[in-house]
């Protein structure tokens, strides 16, 4: 018999076996790779006839930048539905046959348990007995309603992911248009031809961001496709998500057609994004108060409210533990992690790019960029066999052969392990530049803090859980009474160690490109009275510039080391990694390409670091504000919780007592509401009440990082501070 009830599960375990590789296309190449060769020549044929609806769902591909083509993409939508819908409908038999079983109770035990005014609910709960059709019937509508809905849902899904996608591209494409706009616009007053400004902004995408990436497409369709910029330029434009893109690319395609200066209209069109930024800004400011004011409203004085509500009923009438348990563990993260979410939602438009020089995604290639210019070439020449590129073979020369199989065995051995290799030999500097990596030690010494905490009285209680010598719940609570401290103070060092070294590194950062306008300023006008670069750079060596300084004075001596100029600058740009450092270094090197008289360039370059700078210090002014208000209301919210815990519920429990342990009256009096105050678990309430502050000073710490300072890692350091203080206060009650 219980062999037939696992066969009964087969059907379960096929259709889960056979949903498992499309729950992994997301995050697997394999499964997708899977997915595509079974779906294509199912679907392949269907989606590749032309229709309205094909070319609607080409446009949005488009405009979400899907690296797939619509054939293979809306094949696997088509099959990943499929499955879906079979899925479905298996689960939905089996969710029926469980519902059906949970519901089987008699009538009797339904009406036993349910109290006297609610009787009648015994009737309608009860699932009577069915005949083997009406149970089919039962289960086919219940398969066919999961797996259709299924189906349907993972269609409409997949689609419409697209277009959210497509917004986000919109988004970031609108944040990084100005300072791509004021790299076109250098750029063409050094008198490189246009095209080859758009393909060398297309060469950086990595420092220009999404906006590059959009404007790379037309420097495809060019060079790929043979396609004329005039053509290109209203191709992306027909196809991106950003309006202010689209307006950008038609109004320059109709400068480049008429003939007209482009150079005129580029700085037009850079001052206007200024103060589109500006306007934004405020803008910004003016969304993040609203916020503000409704996270102090809403999930600090509303739980307050709450609780305090929850635990005046839990004295006075019965106990109120677990929903004040639910808000405290549940309500306030949950809450905080959808407020942040939000925010972060609808402020993504407004922000600014990289505040407080956030770390700029680079590529690969850019990356390595010094090395493919010093040394790679030396190694490709260095062989005769890297340079054959035709599929060839070289009779006679097998030992040559197998010594570079050797070498390119050691070459992808060190690969694998370059980036451990790396992490070891700079722990420090690999720290700052991911702060995660403070947790390897931060961590350990947690744990090894709450290993050292648990003494005689936690293993007693940890026994009196195990054994169930108590109740369950009084266990726990002693248990986590006693270990709780230790939990906070590892959680404090944990974040204390990924605050530090985030703030370290952002305030080097901030410190680089605090100094980054005046030094481009300088040499601008070093360049102007005649100076060649390497000149601007010598004498700029020895100038007063704080940290930029150091790293000129570096790159000074790389050059008189015999390194060139753009290798100099690409390795301060990798050591600095500061956005505003990597986009001037990209201006100079391509600026340098086509002509020594750089000095209109570098003017551009230092009034746009001059004014993001601005603008990042009017933001941190304003919002300061907003830090105050976070910490006055967490400390009036761990003010409130203190007094309940040192003055209400003794002087309630005190009451309690003081009725001489009658329940209902006290000398023939009536005690009202004071007769049930002696079975309050007071001591539960007031762990509670640290565990609520302490989460509160988190969830707190970390909104106040992401109103104030635009971002929640820099809640760490706020969040780190609440904790401790909730943390002293409830150590010296």
């Amino acid at each position: 018999m219980a062999a037939v009830e696992l066969l009964g599960y087969v059907p379960l375990l096929l259709v889960t076996i056979l949903a498992l590789p499309i729950a992994l296309v997301p995050v697997s190449g394999r499964a997708r790779l899977l997915v595509s060769r079974l779906a294509l020549p199912i679907f392949g044929r269907y989606v590749a006839e032309v229709s309205p609806t094909r070319r609607r769902q080409r446009e949005r591909m488009r405009a979400a930048f899907v690296g797939e083509s619509h054939r293979v993409f809306a094949s696997q939508t088509l099959f990943i539905a499929g499955v879906a819908g079979i899925a479905g409908s298996v689960y939905g038999v089996y969710a029926g046959a469980v519902i059906l079983r949970s519901l089987a109770v008699d009538v009797g035990e339904i009406r036993a348990f349910l109290p006297t005014p609610l009787e009648f609910l015994a009737a309608i709960v009860h699932v009577p007995d069915l005949s083997l059709l009406q149970l089919f019937g039962l289960l086919l509508v219940a398969s066919a309603t999961v797996g259709t809905g299924l189906a349907l849902g993972t269609y409409w899904a997949r689609w419409k992911y697209l277009d959210q996608r497509a917004r986000t591209r919109g988004i970031e494409i609108d944040t990084t248009l100005p300072r791509t706009v004021a790299f076109v616009y250098a750029l063409s007053r050094s008198g490189i031809p246009f095209q080859e400004v758009l393909r060398t902004l297309s060469r950086n995408q990595g420092v220009y961001g999404e906006a590059a990436r959009e404007l790379g497409i037309a420097v495809r369709d060019m060079d790929a496709f043979g396609t004329d910029i005039l053509t290109a330029l209203q191709e992306t434009a027909s196809s991106t998500p950003s309006e202010n893109l689209e307006e950008f690319t038609e109004n320059l395609a109709s400068v480049l057609s008429s003939g007209q200066n482009v150079s005129a209209f580029l700085r037009d069109q850079y001052e206007r994004f200024q103060e589109e930024a500006q306007a934004q800004q405020r803008q910004y400011l003016d969304l993040l108060s609203t916020f503000a004011e409704v996270y102090v409203t809403v999930l600090v004085a509303g739980p307050l409210f709450f609780i305090t509500v929850l635990v005046v009923i839990g004295l006075v009438i019965q106990s109120t533990l677990t929903l004040v348990r639910l808000v405290s563990y549940v309500a306030i993260p949950l809450a905080t992690f959808g407020f942040v979410v939000y925010v972060d939602s609808m402020t993504e438009s407004l922000n600014l790019p990289n505040q407080d020089g956030g770390e700029q995604p680079r590529l690969a290639s850019d990356r390595g960029s010094e090395s493919d210019a010093s040394g790679a070439q030396s190694v490709v020449n260095g062989g005769e066999a890297a340079g054959m590129t035709d599929g060839g073979v070289v009779y006679g020369a097998a030992p040559e052969r197998d010594s570079h199989v050797e070498n390119r065995a050691r070459l992808a051995v060190y690969d694998r392990i370059g980036t451990f290799r790396e992490i070891l030999s700079h722990p420090i500097e690999t720290v700052l530049r991911t702060p995660a990596y403070s947790l390897f030690l931060t961590g350990p010494v947690g744990l090894l803090l709450i290993w050292l905490s648990i003494d005689g009285a936690a293993r007693d209680a940890v026994g009196r859980l195990t054994e169930g010598s108590t109740e369950t719940a009084t266990a726990v609570a002693d248990v986590v009474a006693v270990v709780d401290g230790p939990i906070v103070l590892a959680t404090v060092l944990a974040l204390a160690g990924v605050a530090a070294a985030h703030e370290v590194q952002k305030k080097r950062i901030r410190s680089i490109e605090a100094d980054m306008p005046d030094f481009l300023s300088r040499m601008a006008s070093i360049n102007e009275a005649g100076v060649t670069v390497v000149g601007s750079l010598g004498r700029l060596s020895d100038a007063e510039l704080g940290r930029l300084g150091d790293e000129i004075a570096r790159v000074w001596r790389d050059i008189q080391w015999g390194a060139s100029v753009g290798d100099a600058l690409t390795r301060m740009e990798r050591r600095t990694n500061a956005p505003t450092v990597s986009r001037a270094v990209t201006l100079i090197r391509n600026a340098m390409a086509a002509s020594g008289d750089i000095s209109p360039v570098l003017h551009i370059a230092a009034d746009e670091a001059q004014e993001t700078r601005r603008l990042q210090r009017e933001r941190r002014q304003e919002m300061l504000t907003y830090l105050v208000v976070i910490y006055v209301s967490f400390f009036v919210f761990l003010g409130i919780i203190v007094a309940l815990t040192v003055s209400f519920i003794p002087a309630i429990e005190a009451a309690g007592q003081s009725t001489g342990g009658a329940v209902g009256d006290v000398g023939g009096v009536d005690a009202g509401v004071l007769g049930g105050l002696q079975s309050v678990n007071t001591d539960a309430y007031e762990l509670l009440f640290f565990h609520t502050a302490a989460i509160q000073g988190v969830c707190s710490g970390l909104v106040a990082g992401q109103l104030g300072e635009g971002s929640v890692a820099d809640g760490l350091k706020h969040a780190t501070v609440l904790l401790v203080a909730t943390y002293v206060v409830f150590a010296l009650l």
